[in-house]
């Protein structure tokens, strides 16, 4: 199922997850299953460090790798398996940061990954909706 049709799905489920970064910037946070979509309405990060400011690095890794991130009538040319969302973006102390302003897709075998340039000074939460067609 490399590009469900949304408009027949058997079911849409809303979920949400939180996560405390590491410094580590290429932890998993989440992987789309196969036979699913995943609409990915909101990533919000806020500093929990009342005195320093943190960077955050959020991406999409497996683009165009196995079945997931092509689209049936949409070719795309020299396209990277790996695409930042969010690339060493400072949040000050005690600050909230909005990622996305418009809600993405991600394709089955999609595997979000992110970091903090400080551990435990950076939380992560995701809103999304888990779209599945079989």
């Amino acid at each position: 199922m490399a590009n469900p049709d949304i408009v027949s799905v058997t079911s849409i489920l809303g979920g949400n997850a939180g996560f405390n970064l590491t410094n580590t910037a290429t932890a998993t946070l989440l992987t789309v299953s196969a036979e699913k979509i995943v609409k990915l309405n909101s990533i919000i990060i806020a500093n929990v460090d009342g005195t320093n400011a943190a960077t955050v690095d959020i991406f999409v890794d497996g683009l165009g790798t196995g079945t997931g991130g092509g689209t049936t009538g949409a070719v795309t040319t020299g396209a990277d398996a790996t695409v930042y969302l969010a690339k060493t973006i400072s949040v000050p102390a005690d600050a909230t940061l909005s990622l996305l302003e418009n809600p993405i897709y991600l394709m089955e075998g999609d595997i979000l990954k992110g970091g903090a340039s400080a551990a435990s000074d950076l939380d992560c939460f995701l809103s999304f909706e888990v779209l599945d067609d079989a």
